[in-house]
């Protein structure tokens, strides 16, 4: 069921805390922890403590969930002063985008240039 946590996904389990993650941020509906094959020097993982398979069903089912995804998102950038300079937020969305862990999560992405269109 949408929401609740999936005992097969690898973010659920960060989530209750059976796999290790390097944790940056926590708050009651989110965790932020550092990508584990980071692409550039800031490169955290913001992702709701519910299980959601991708962003779009996040926010169709939990709208303000996604917000907080997002304002946290704003706050790693802050805190890894990546903010003056530049960020991106990327939440990819199905195999063929290049997500490979099916629970929505985004990607805050700084600390180098980050060409356009991204590759």
């Amino acid at each position: 069921m949408a929401g609740e946590p999936q005992a097969d996904c690898l973010f659920c389990k960060i989530v209750k805390g059976e796999i290790p993650a390097t944790v940056v941020r926590e708050t009651e509906t989110t965790v932020a922890f550092r990508d584990i094959n980071p692409q550039a020097p800031t490169h955290v993982l913001v992702i709701p403590k519910a299980h959601y398979p991708d962003a779009a069903s996040l926010a169709a089912a939990e709208p303000a969930l996604a917000a907080d995804v997002l304002r946290e998102a704003g706050e790693i950038a802050a805190e890894d002063k990546v903010d003056g300079s530049g960020y991106r937020i990327v939440f990819n969305t199905g195999t063929g985008a290049g997500q490979t862990v099916f629970h929505a999560h985004a990607h805050v992405l700084g600390g180098r240039g980050l060409q356009w269109p991204p590759g």
